[in-house]
Order: C-alpha cells, then structure tokens, then sequence
C-alpha cells in the first residue's frame, strides 16, 4: 500500500472517531439536507430534468472537439483570449506569464476548484503576488492556512465558534461575534481590495459554445466584484465545464443551484462574454479564459468512466455518502474528495496512487440516486477497482488471495471441504489486519448450508 493510500487510512481513523468533527458535520449536513428537499420538491419532473441534463452532457462529451473550437471562436470574436494548458505547470506558467507583463502585484480570487487544482494561491505567493480569496468560505480556510474541505461549502468542517475564534485571534472582533457581525467584518476587510487589485481571477461553472461565454453563479457578489474592479479577468475552467447554448442554463441553473444549496436559483448569475466593450461603463480591459485539461482527455479517453466528466460540481454526492460524512474532505488529499473525486482523481492524478478512493465507499449508491446528472457513480466506483487490477496495481497477498477464493468458491466440493475452524483461521490470521482492529471478524458456521441440507434430507428420508 503506498504512503498516499496509508496516510488516507490514519487520517480517516482519526477523523472517523473525532466526536467534535461528527457533531459539526452532522450539523451543517442536516441543514443541507432539509433545504435541499424543499428546492427538489418545486421542480416539477426532477427525474426528466436530471435524464435531460444526462443526455446533453453525453453529446458534449461524444463531441468535445467540436464543441471547444465554437466556444474559442466566439470568444475571440468579441476581443477575449483563449489559453490551452494541458497541466498544472502550463497553466501557471500561462497565467503568470499575464499578470507579470501587466506588472500584477494583487489578485483578487472568487471561489473555483480549477485553481485549487493548479495550487495558484501558492504559486503566485512564491512569485510575489499577492492573492486573496473573496468568497467568505475560501477566505476563512485560506485564514487558516488550509485547503477547502467540500467543493461547495471550503468551510463545512467549521463551527460558527471556531470562526468567531479565528476572527477574534485575526482581527481583535468579540469572541462572542455573531455570523452576521463576523460577514459584516470580512466584508469590511476585502471591499477595498477589490479597488487595489490589479487583475481578478475567477472559474466558471459553465462555458456556452454557441455564444462564447462564461456563466458563473454565486450568491454573495464577490464574484460580480472580482471580474468588474481589476483591469484583467483570468478564468480558470476545465474542459469538461462546456454546454452547447444558452437555452441550456434554463436546465444546469436550477439543477445545480437546488443540488448545491437548495436554493432556485443562487443569489447571483452573471454570463460574461468577453472584456469590456466600447460601449460599455465597466469590464476588464483584457479577459482570458484558460482551458485546462490536466488529465480530463485521459478520463475522455476511457469510454466505461467518462460519465465522470459529466459533474456539474454540485457537491450534492459529498453530502450523501456516509463516509464522506465520517472521514470528512480533507482525509482525500486531493482537490475533489467524495465519491465523484474517488470516480476522477485517479484517472486525472495516477491510478497507482489514487487507486485506494475507489475502496473508500460502502456502494450504497447513494452518490448515483442525488446526482443531478445521473452519472452512475458507483459503478464508476467498481470500474475503477477493475482498472487497477488489470493493470496488476494489487498487491500479491491480495491476488492470491483472490486466486485461492475463486478456485475454491467455484467447487462446492473444495469449500465443504474447509470446516468453518479451518475458515475463521484463516480469516483471522490473513485478514484481520485489513479488516480493521475496530471490527470483529465475521464467525462462518462450523456447517455450510449444502452440508446442512445433506444432512436435513437423509434424516428426513430415514425417518
């Protein structure tokens, strides 16, 4: 097992028996859940909804390559610039490469996961350039020293009290300060920043081909100040993020804002198609739109689990998996934790490395039953277990292991033989150790069930 796959293991069983954790999430799911429910419910045909969505993603995805250009084209049409990475180093060479020749020395960020995935805050840090988070959530983690714990809420993991602390230590406010004392203190604190700022740098939670444009959501108006203030707008968006028009939003807004948080529609939907244009008061001068691939064309190029890049980032399979709520986000050491970052890191980040995610599910298939756009999470899950053993990822004592069952579960001759001592042996002496130390192993009967009925019948017949 390699270190990435023991230090999920350690941290999980810390973080599965931290009662405070537990409490906290429990909390802040419980919420979720309720207002969820109700947003669902005022969909008329939710199940037709989510098949339509299926569908559409399908046809982007079976037709990316055409789908792309239309949207670069557009784009350039109306005086944006569009950059190709292909990885984590290209990307931030390229956005380097644009605040330095404006001579950029503050960047003001709304929350996205493509640039958690790129390590930019860290990046532009060691290149002095100040970088800032603006979304209140992203703000208190990056506070914190810590990366976000769900794609949705980067500061689930927190209590009202543990903010109210932070502030306090940070900033001098009432250690007794309320949620809306401790909003109103941070937005004190970055609404000059959005002045100072020399560029703004966003995601984009969908690109439209036919227009060219970018539709971002939101519900606290960072976002709208991020991209209006600073001369130049970079946005950071994976590949996958594309929808053929604008008729689509009307379908993707409600599924991805009752799926989120509930809600009809977030506070704030703003679709932006280029820079400022003459005629118009505010804007960028420059925009840009990075596409960043860093292993989407892999995870394309597998046909079973391409599904994967269906994801609308929604955050909705997170909140349904028991041990997502257990282990919690930050056990995953990866930027998309949850069943739907187990179904892609390991295609985007290694399967050697990344295997072990695939295992850290129950199969419930929870994850498939909440998904807006009906990816079969799951079976995408079982897919990939499948994938690392054909590429003989596995360790020997597990192959072997796995040899000796199949030889013997396919003889009923060969499993009669082993008595239920010979079993639980075995079962305690090769498995204990990954079946945990704060399980009991399962007891086999001393009997199988063929024997019983063997011996059931000929008792019957001799009576």
């Amino acid at each position: 097992m390699g270190s990435t796959a023991e230090k999920f293991l350690a941290d999980s069983e810390e973080k599965a028996f931290d009662q405070d954790h537990r409490r906290i999430i429990n909390f802040n799911m419980g919420r979720y859940h309720t207002s969820v429910a109700r947003g669902t419910a005022r969909l008329v045909n939710l199940e037709t909804a989510k098949r339509k969505a299926h569908v559409v993603k399908w046809r982007v995805m079976e037709n990316l390559d055409k789908y792309l250009p239309e949207f670069e084209a557009n784009f350039l049409r109306r005086g944006g610039k569009v950059i190709w990475a292909n990885d984590v180093a290209e990307a931030q060479q390229e956005i380097l490469n644009i605040l330095q020749r404006a001579g950029v020395k503050r960047v003001v960020k709304s929350k996205t996961m493509a640039t958690e995935e790129i390590h930019l805050n860290e990046f532009l840090t060691e290149n002095n350039i100040e970088s800032l988070e603006t979304d209140l959530g992203e703000y208190i983690v990056q506070l914190l020293g810590q990366k976000p714990y769900h794609i949705v809420t980067p500061a689930m993991h927190l209590s009202k009290e543990d903010i109210a602390k932070l502030f306090h230590e940070k900033f001098g406010t009432p250690i007794d300060s309320t949620p809306e004392q401790l909003t109103a203190k941070a937005r004190e604190l970055l609404r000059d920043k959005y002045l100072e700022a020399d560029a703004g740098i966003t995601g984009a939670n969908f690109l439209v081909a036919d227009s060219g444009s970018i539709a971002l959501s939101e519900n606290e108006g960072n976002t709208r100040l991020s991209t209006t203030f600073p001369k130049i707008h970079i946005a950071v968006v994976g590949i996958e993020k594309i929808i053929p028009s604008m008729a689509d939003l009307d379908l993707f807004w409600p599924l991805l804002s009752t799926h989120g948080t509930g809600q009809n529609l977030t506070v704030y939907n703003t679709i932006l198609t280029g820079p400022r244009q003459p005629n118009e008061t505010d804007g960028p001068e420059e925009m840009y739109v990075v596409l960043l691939d860093n292993g989407r064309t892999d995870l394309l190029a597998q046909k079973d689990q391409r599904q994967g890049l269906y994801c609308i980032r929604c955050g909705a399979c997170l909140n349904a998996c028991p041990v997502y709520q257990n282990v919690g986000g930050h056990t995953y050491n990866t930027t998309y934790s949850g069943p739907i970052g187990s179904v892609i890191t390991p295609h985007m980040k290694g399967m050697e490395e990344f295997k072990h995610l695939s295992y850290a599910s129950s199969l419930c298939g929870r994850c498939t039953e909440v998904c807006p756009v009906k990816i079969d999470i799951h079976k995408m899950l079982l897919l990939n277990r499948r994938d690392a053993v054909k590429a003989d990822l596995v360790s020997k004592p597990e192959k072997w292991g796995w040899a000796i069952w199949k030889k013997m579960i396919l003889k009923r001759n060969f499993t009669d033989f082993f008595g239920g001592k010979v079993k639980n042996f075995l079962l305690k002496t090769l498995f204990k150790k990954s079946w945990g130390h704060y399980h009991d192993m399962p007891q086999v009967a001393e009997k199988s069930f063929a024997q019983r009925w063997a011996e059931e019948n000929n008792q019957t017949e001799k009576g």
